[in-house]
């Protein structure tokens, strides 16, 4: 998926490191296998390319996965959308970026006529999605939290006590340190916090069966005649968030879900995702620019995870 892994461990017992880490490589190639978009030959390509009206057969990741991507577009009202490529796309974002700066008018209108997750029938009891017609999932989104989660289960069941994964920045965090003490990681922030925020309190995360996952403009953007595009698209509007906080992270029990809470948080916009985090009890900080420097913003149950 164009980033990389880590994982470290604690066990009591020896481990064969070599085996483990092939374990792990192999658990996330399956991921891969099934949900890259940087790959052609993935599940999750065959089905973009599928004919209008074929039934796809998911495979067990790719079901967890879509199932809880679904979940979260509508609970987020549409702000997450695991169709949203083309849009991605038509902006000069992704695997499959075409030029950079506004779209014609043109190409806006045929994107947005091959958005919208209601398009996509699912049966999950039936392990099967069907393709409408010129649909393109991209779960790039939520599929690497689900990484964390899988190698996560996997170390878990090799005996090993205690760890903390990573996959492309998302983290998840169980069991104690050797010493005793509880995985303790920093919130993720944008590169100019120290510069413009000499105040702004450094974050620490105990992550104890918690994981935590960051979005926001840091990481993809680019400036064309004086604005700054995000990859953060809005796929109710078809056009980049331009109330984008610089970061938004998510605190929750599994990664799959703050990976993709982020990205629904982070195109609702500062002011209004963060007001739905509150009401849903989600565990959320927002970090925002402003002309006095960076704003932070966190939910009380954010709040309550940040390390003593």
């Amino acid at each position: 998926m164009g980033t990389t892994w880590s994982a470290q461990c604690v066990s009591a017992s020896r481990v064969d490191l070599h085996g483990l880490h092939d374990a792990v490589q192999g658990r996330l190639d399956q991921v891969v296998a099934q949900m890259s978009t940087w790959n052609a030959d993935a599940d999750i390509m065959r089905f973009n390319r599928a004919m209008a009206g074929d039934w796809f057969v998911l495979q067990e990741d790719f079901l967890r996965v879509l199932a809880a991507a679904l979940d979260v577009a509508s609970l987020s009202g549409g702000a997450f959308d695991p169709t949203v490529s083309p849009l991605v796309a038509a902006w000069g974002f992704g695997a499959h970026a075409g030029g950079q700066g506004r779209p014609s008018p043109a190409d806006l209108v045929a994107a947005r006529s091959r958005v919208g997750w209601q398009q996509l029938r699912f049966d999950p009891e039936r392990h099967r999605a069907r393709q409408p017609g010129g649909l393109m999932l991209d779960l790039s989104a939520i599929a690497k939290g689900y990484g964390v989660d899988v190698v996560a289960d996997l170390l878990r069941r090799r005996g090993i006590e205690a760890a903390l994964v990573e996959v492309g920045g998302e983290l998840y965090g169980y069991g104690r340190k050797a010493d005793g003490t509880p995985w303790r990681v920093l919130v993720e922030s944008s590169p100019d916090e120290e510069a413009d925020s000499e105040g702004l309190e450094p974050r620490i995360l105990a992550l104890d069966g918690l994981a935590v996952a960051t979005s926001g403009d840091r990481w993809h953007a680019y400036a064309q005649e004086g604005r700054r595009y995000s990859h953060t698209i809005d796929p109710r509007s078809g056009e980049p968030v331009t109330d984008t906080a610089a970061a938004v992270t998510v605190v929750a029990t599994d990664a799959m879900r703050a990976d993709a809470w982020a990205t629904a948080l982070t195109v609702m916009g500062a002011s209004v995702g963060y007001a739905f985090a509150t009401e849903h009890e989600l565990a959320a900080r927002f970090l925002q620019r402003t002309p006095d420097g960076l704003q932070e913003t966190m939910t009380p149950a954010f709040e309550r995870h940040l390390a003593a």
